[in-house]
């Protein structure tokens, strides 16, 4: 019998959620973030749920590979462009965009004599300090990229630092995207999830929807609900014994809980090794029979430990929701001192996948 640990993916959410970024920026256009295997979501169940969005985008070509072996033929575009000459070929043979970003790309497509992709989107850099052009190279890009066949079309985008907590600095931001691309044609691409929710005035020609996608909230001070969205990832494992531990007794590695009172403790099937956080500290929230029960002892590779004293009915083999549906992973995600994005995303291979319609 298989070890019963698994994420559940709801398309029909991750449908509802595309449907609430469409509301929010009805006049733009949508590109559709699923790198990291569409945030730990899984390409092969989520890409065919996002028929509506008008782009994908990636990180890596092994990404759009994927994609395209799926028998999707949605447009791709490559966020992070190529580092190398010979990746251009397959920006060709799988029909993606390309995003460019650095002199050294420049250089590799002049040197290739024509454009590997029918849409370039040029990177500004704004404050991100990260990607992308300054104000004046940027201008020197689109008048070198301007007279290369093949091309269709230049566009332009740039990177939010902080849409969802400094509103001051992504004015700046916008301000500084203005200053370099205001005499230049071209569609642009502000916003991503924060400044989809926050900031109307990025929203542009495009939107770049990332984690928002997945029903996950990117304000620190919001859960996904709470926005209308509607989380698609359930991560569910099972109480795989149930033990009887007294006062003074340590549990776990490092001996880092001890009971102070005779406890009732339960063994659940998940740990390190299926990408649920060493770091998670004591008191961290699952569900059992639907209610809550917190983390006792250091999470190992295969196993947590938790306190089942005040749910005497559990028995072994319940489900135990570690988050998702009733317990949001915004609130979980604060007792390892991480982001959501980080939890969603870092689910193991050893995990089971299913779709829940």
């Amino acid at each position: 019998m298989p070890r019963n640990t698994q994420v559940w993916i709801d398309t029909q959410a991750i449908q509802h959620n595309l449907a609430c970024v469409r509301s929010l920026a009805p006049e733009a256009k949508l590109m559709a973030v699923v790198k990291a295997d569409a945030y730990g979501h899984r390409l092969d169940l989520c890409v065919p749920a996002m028929a509506d969005a008008d782009l994908l985008a990636v990180a890596t070509l092994e990404e759009a590979r994927a994609i395209r072996r799926l028998g999707i033929d949605q447009g791709i575009v490559l966020l992070e462009g190529v580092s190398h000459i010979n990746d251009l070929g397959a920006v060709e043979e799988l029909d993606l965009e390309l995003v460019v970003h650095h002199e050294h790309q420049l250089t590799m497509i002049e040197s290739l004599g024509y454009s590997p992709s029918h849409r370039i989107w040029i990177k500004v850099d704004t404050g991100m300090h990260r990607l992308g052009f300054s104000r004046v190279a940027a201008a020197d890009a689109f008048a070198r990229l301007s007279g290369l066949t093949g091309l269709d079309a230049l566009c332009w985008l740039s990177h939010f630092a902080a849409s969802e907590s400094d509103p001051s600095f992504t004015a700046e931001q916008i301000q500084q995207f203005d200053a370099a691309v205001s005499d230049f044609p071209g569609e642009q691409c502000l916003a991503n999830s924060g400044a989809i929710l926050t900031v109307p005035d990025s929203h542009r020609d495009w939107v770049r929807a990332g984690i928002v996608l997945y029903g996950v909230s990117p304000l620190k001070d919001k859960i996904g609900t709470e926005l209308g969205l509607v989380p698609a990832m359930r991560v569910e494992s099972e109480l795989i014994a149930i033990n009887d531990v007294e006062a003074g007794e340590s549990i776990g590695y490092g001996r880092r809980f001890t009971a102070d009172q005779q406890m009732k403790v339960g063994v659940v099937a998940i740990g390190y090794g299926d990408g649920y956080p060493r770091a998670m500290r004591d008191g961290a929230p699952v569900l059992v029979a639907g209610q809550r029960c917190a983390l006792v002892g250091r999470v190992s590779m295969d196993m947590i430990t938790i306190d089942l004293s005040h749910v005497p009915e559990a028995r072994v083999g319940d489900s135990v929701t570690l988050w998702g549906g009733a317990l949001p992973v915004e609130e979980v995600a604060q007792w390892a001192d991480t982001i959501p994005y980080e939890l969603v995303c870092r689910m193991t291979r050893r995990v089971r996948y299913n779709t829940s319609l």
